[in-house]
């Protein structure tokens, strides 16, 4: 399972020009599930994410969390995260999950973050989404449950 992790001052998911979901303050998490993926990939990155001291403390240093501050979460499935673009000029998707089982994980992973009590907001599965954001610092940072990067 991989993650972009954004911290933003603010952020919004578009579908056929009504807005779904936004926040303030908080965390954008593109969320890319590949093959073989389940539960414990969901457990590590939500515990690496939450806890990620990336929020600036009274003396300007990124030592608190989005636990630690009670920041929003939006979650975005993003599946072209496992794009392989080593050969030609077309991505390819093998090591991206199937929809099916990608949307499962999806919804676990929702559900999941859910009960650390922030507030949590999605894009729409397999839909195609306008995300607009204000990167906050900018603070962009790449996750990979299986450590890969």
């Amino acid at each position: 399972m991989r993650a972009v992790v954004q911290r933003v001052k603010s952020s919004e998911v578009t579908v056929q020009n009504k807005k779904i979901a936004s926040i303030d303050s908080g965390l954008l998490i593109l969320l890319g599930i590949g093959r073989e993926d389940d539960e414990a990939d969901i457990d590590y990155l939500i515990n690496k994410i939450i806890n990620l001291r990336i929020f600036e403390d009274v003396e300007g240093k990124m030592n608190l969390s989005a636990l630690d501050l009670n920041k929003s979460i939006m979650v975005v499935s993003q599946f072209t995260l496992y794009g392989d673009c080593k050969k030609g000029r077309r991505p390819s998707f093998f090591n991206a999950a199937p929809p099916d089982r990608a949307e499962q994980l999806y919804d676990t992973f929702i559900e999941e973050i859910k009960k650390q009590n922030l507030v949590v907001a999605t894009g729409e599965f397999q839909a195609m989404m306008d995300i607009s954001l204000v990167n906050d610092g900018p603070v962009t940072l790449l996750i990979d449950s299986k450590k890969e990067f």
